[in-house]
């Protein structure tokens, strides 16, 4: 609600704002194909992100792996903002390491604008696109880039950016720490509680 009070609860265009599309403000990367980048035998594989992956919020042992030889663009890491274009649309921040991105997800970024200005865009057309997708007489609904450039948002001021970004920013830079520090505690359970059962350590000593 932050974000629409900030954009939406107004009657008349604010001196110094202007219209534009998600395309106009950020940059929407298509993944590759992934298994035609499969890991050579002298190589450790890189985890692929895909939806699965992209819902639950980490890459397992079931994960299928790349080349970590991919080109730059197509690699994922914390933080970064992907966009499920295909099957179950969803935009969320990626906070489970360092992976390669799948065909059917978008890495979103840009070199104009900050991070917290199109997540938050991206976000905001969501509902339309699942509407969109949901639509389609196809067994898995998607959404065209065509769709992208026909999505609307409106740019503040230089001033404006500058004051709604100071409020959203350190609010998504929390989220993302957040989910990475949880991440990592999900990974240190799964190595130790093994070891627990087990009794290779020994938990008889803790005071808690």
């Amino acid at each position: 609600m932050l974000f629409d009070d900030f954009f939406f609860n107004r009657d008349t265009l604010p001196i110094g704002w202007q219209k534009a599309s998600l395309l106009d403000i950020a940059d929407y990367l298509n993944g590759l194909a992934m298994q035609k980048f499969r890991p050579a035998e002298t190589e450790e594989g890189l985890p692929v992100l895909k939806i699965k992956e992209l819902r639950q919020g980490m890459c397992d042992d079931s994960s299928e792996l790349c080349s970590p030889n991919i080109k730059p663009e197509y690699i994922v890491s914390d933080g970064d903002v992907i966009f499920s274009w295909s099957g179950s649309l969803l935009v969320d921040f990626w906070c489970g390491g360092k992976c390669g991105l799948n065909q059917h997800l978008f890495k979103v970024t840009s070199s104009k604008y900050d991070k917290w200005f199109y997540y938050a865009w991206t976000k905001r057309h969501l509902n339309k696109f699942i509407a969109l997708a949901s639509a389609m007489a196809t067994t898995m609904g998607h959404i065209k880039r065509s769709e992208l450039a026909k999505s609307e948002v409106l740019i503040p001021s230089e001033d404006d950016y500058r004051y709604i970004g100071a409020v959203l920013q350190p609010m998504y830079d929390l989220i993302i720490s957040n989910r990475i520090e949880n991440v990592r505690l999900s990974h240190l359970r799964d190595e130790l509680l093994p070891k627990l059962v087990s009794g290779e350590l020994d938990a008889s000593n803790v005071e808690i």
